[in-house]
């Protein structure tokens, strides 16, 4: 049962990638900004709270060891080389005048991806609760970022068609991450607090180091309440899932 639930949670964040779909129904320039600075706000929410509500909470029971932190530490800093890998090709490219590469951007994502189909896996098999935070946490999280990936793709010159089908075939690594991880992991379960903390980690550099400073850059007196209550919405309904889960 376990497995399909995990299964399930992959699937439903490879097909976030479809969200890409809307700009193919745009009759005119296709306009992110008008709801992408709350979707990024209510993302943001929720990844803190899955990371301080339920996944470190978890690891730290299974291992209450000064250890956890490194797993914290790592999960941050791989990110980090992730995320600057596939920017330092971006910054490569449009130096020199070029479209962005998007078979870059494809690995990136593609990479991405696959370590959150083990973060779900790990989160699963901690408990039901967790597993739907985590999974809540980085579908939200992939809205305003397969949006960002669709229109590189589409700005490097990529028909619209071709695109969307690119970005959903990169997100589907998630479903293999997924599926390798309850099989690998559920074979080191006394390391499953190391896949925990590691995903907490995951989870906060994003927020901390992209959605929160996307807001503050993107910040209006005119929208800060369109960006401040996502925000807290993210937090209470990540909250009331997981009690409800819980009880």
């Amino acid at each position: 049962m376990t497995f399909l639930w995990i299964l399930l949670a992959s699937l439903i964040v490879s097909i976030v990638s479809f969200v890409g779909v809307l700009t193919l129904l745009a009759k005119k320039k296709f306009r992110e900004e008008d709801y992408i600075s709350s979707l990024v706000s209510f993302a943001a929410g929720i990844m803190l709270s899955a990371a301080f509500f339920d996944i470190l909470p978890e690891a730290l029971e299974l291992n209450p060891e000064p250890s956890l932190f490194l797993a914290v530490f790592a999960g941050m800093i791989v990110f980090f080389f992730l995320e600057r890998f596939v920017l330092w090709f971006h910054h490569h490219d449009e130096s020199h005048g070029a479209h962005p590469t998007s078979v870059l951007v494809l690995v990136g994502d593609s990479f991405h991806n696959f370590i959150d189909g083990i973060a779900i896996a790990a989160a699963f098999l901690a408990s039901p609760a967790i597993g739907v935070a985590a999974t809540l946490a980085i579908a939200t999280h992939e809205i305003p970022q397969e949006i960002a990936d669709f229109s590189i793709l589409v700005h490097g010159g990529m028909a619209k068609g071709k695109a969307l089908l690119w970005n959903f075939l990169s997100g589907i690594t998630a479903v293999a991450g997924a599926v390798l991880g309850y099989f690998f992991l559920h074979e080191l379960e006394q390391y499953l607090w190391i896949f925990l903390a590691f995903a907490g980690g995951m989870f906060l550099y994003i927020a901390s180091s992209d959605l929160i400073p996307e807001l503050h850059r993107d910040f209006r007196i005119a929208r800060r309440w369109k960006q401040t209550i996502p925000f807290i919405t993210g937090i209470v309904v990540l909250w009331c899932l997981t009690r409800l889960i819980v009880e």
